[in-house]
């Protein structure tokens, strides 16, 4: 009869060590954290624009608990008495005063300001600019549509906390900002002018909007940004992430380095280097000095009054749209399509085709697989022209928002840079498409040229027969992988109109719809090189035994001399 005795486990020795064990007993958070901390994440520079997004937003949180401090959302009227001296003795509101002694008399508070507003302009821009990566490599696609809906959503709401947090200040160009917004409210149908009375507790501007925008800036927001940023990682790491395509790189698997302590090492650094420029940005670099402005009065309005560069488009868009486009619609409604069509209707088609796209690409082409290797732009030209014509679209309209900076500065007619610029609206977009799809169905043209002849030696040889010809030097397996390696796809196939007994088919003209987007995105297309593409190619008789050379160009012939190149 043996019996079997068991060793007491060690115990944990340190402090950290006795709270972890304590903590593991009780949450067994030690198995999500060996699976976290064994997460491959693959290595990429375009990976670090949603860490600059997402530390920008950090930077803005700490910054902000220090500004909330000190700052007072009333629209109480005082009197000014303190730095600045052309402030000093002014009426304005306490907002407005609060901010003014934030700048001047609290210490650090002029440096926080301006990281706090440079956290934000770089916040939404590192937004903007992740998105424009995942939406050109498509990194949208199945299993992370729900993923894109939230970035589209941490998007809106970063424009929301940009404009909230911009208007709180209540000098004379947020001012001008909150009326705008006014107005833009008001030119909804039928509920314009309640939503308006609503959202600023009466007739503009109120007693109550800077303790309603400040709420929202600081509580409702932000609470929305984190809940949706931890979504969003959860998706990341459940769907795990996309890897551009490359030797080894599949859909079943992640090329990569742990999360630590590489992947953990490499984001602390980019932290604090974010930090580090956030911080240089705002000792040296003046951004919304208010006491330039005054308090908000709705009588000035100066040139040069433009919103920070997220809310330009909008701005730009106002500024193009002509003012005689006023419609009665029925007894006493006014319909005024002057606001209505630049301020609501242009920015609610942009964010929709950003809801829906994924959708509607993943329905044209009819795949529904899983995707974790990206795309290559040049190999989706439809796509990566639709994404070149939105964005010329954004940025035609950023410059229309400074219009009159740019007929100040060049000393141009503000009339004619307006028609230009509304020329441009709708020319602007046609053409970035076109030529965008021209350049990527030309890219696609020159991978196959490479991989069926390879790359320019700039060798000439010349053969016993009199032929010349350049030596190649054939593309390895990584390159030739990389430029085959895509699917060409077809416009849907759809079934007849009719089936077999000659009746009509339930669904056909919306199946038709769908087709012809589908041609709209698919008809032009370069198939990729095959295998047996490739050996006819390769199969040239003596030219095989030629090897390329890496040195001088030169001049071979048959019989043996060499005559060098000069």
């Amino acid at each position: 009869m043996s019996t079997t005795t068991t060793s007491p486990t060690a115990e944990p020795t340190t402090v950290i060590g006795k709270s972890a064990d304590y903590l593991d007993q009780r949450t067994k958070i030690g198995v999500l954290t060996k699976q976290l901390v064994r997460k491959v994440f693959p290595d990429h520079w375009s990976f670090m624009l949603g860490e600059i997004a997402l530390f920008s937003f950090v930077v803005l949180l700490i910054s902000g608990v220090f500004l909330a401090m000190f700052f007072d959302p009333s629209m109480a009227l005082t009197t000014h008495h303190g730095a600045p001296a052309t402030m000093d003795g002014q009426l304005m509101s306490v907002a407005f005063s609060s901010t003014l002694d934030m700048s001047f008399e609290v210490r650090g508070g002029l440096l926080m300001r301006q990281i706090h507003h440079w956290s934000a302009l770089i916040f939404v821009a590192g937004i903007v600019v992740h998105m424009m990566r995942v939406f050109f490599t498509g990194a949208f696609r199945k299993p992370r549509e729900l993923n894109w809906l939230v970035g589209t959503l941490l998007m809106i709401l970063s424009l929301a906390a940009g404009f909230s947090g911009y208007s709180l200040p209540d000098d004379v160009l947020s001012g001008n900002g909150l009326r705008i917004t006014d107005g833009v409210i008001k030119s909804i149908p039928i509920i314009g002018s309640y939503l308006s009375y609503f959202v600023f507790g009466g007739e503009f501007p109120g007693e109550h909007i800077i303790p309603r925008l400040f709420t929202v800036h600081i509580l409702l927001v932000p609470a929305l940004i984190l809940a949706l940023i931890g979504v969003h990682l959860f998706l990341m790491v459940l769907n795990k992430h996309t890897q551009y395509p490359g030797g080894g790189r599949t859909d079943r698997n992640v090329v990569g380095y742990p999360a630590v302590p590489a992947f953990a090492t490499k984001m602390g650094g980019n932290f604090f280097i974010i930090f580090g420029v956030l911080a240089l940005m705002g000792g040296t670099m003046a951004i919304n000095n208010v006491w330039n402005y005054g308090p908000y009065d709705p009588s000035p309005v100066s040139a040069g009054a433009q919103p920070d560069w997220y809310m330009l488009f909008l701005e730009g868009s106002l500024r193009l749209m002509p003012g005689q486009a006023e419609i009665v619609t029925w007894g006493d409604y006014t319909l005024s399509l002057n606001i209505l069509v630049p301020a609501v209707i242009i920015p609610g088609l942009l964010f929709t085709f950003l809801f829906v796209y994924p959708f509607v690409e993943a329905k044209v082409t009819g795949d529904h697989r899983e995707h974790h290797v990206l795309d290559r732009p040049r190999n989706v030209p439809a796509r990566t022209g639709l994404g070149v014509a939105f964005l010329t679209a954004f940025v035609i309209l950023a410059l229309a928002g400074s219009n009159d900076l740019i007929a100040t500065h060049f000393a141009l007619s503000i009339n004619t840079i307006t028609w230009v610029f509304r020329i441009l609206f709708f020319v602007g977009p046609v053409f970035a498409y076109w030529i965008t799809k021209r350049i990527c169905l030309g890219l696609q043209r020159k991978d196959r040229e490479l991989v069926l002849h390879g790359h320019e030696t700039g060798r000439i040889v010349r053969f016993a027969n009199g032929e010349y010809i350049e030596v190649h030097r054939p593309l390895d397996e990584q390159e030739r992988w990389l430029r085959v390696n895509y699917e060409a796809r077809q416009p849907l196939a759809i079934e007849p109109a009719t089936d077999s007994r000659g009746v009509k088919r339930k669904g056909y003209k919306k199946d038709k719809r769908w087709q012809k987007l589908s041609r709209f995105f698919y008809e032009d297309r370069v198939e990729p090189v095959t295998p047996a593409e490739l050996a006819a190619a390769h199969a040239h008789g003596e030219h095989d035994e030629l090897e390329p050379a890496h040195d001088t160009p030169e001049l071979v012939s048959g019989s043996g001399t060499v005559e060098r190149e000069h």
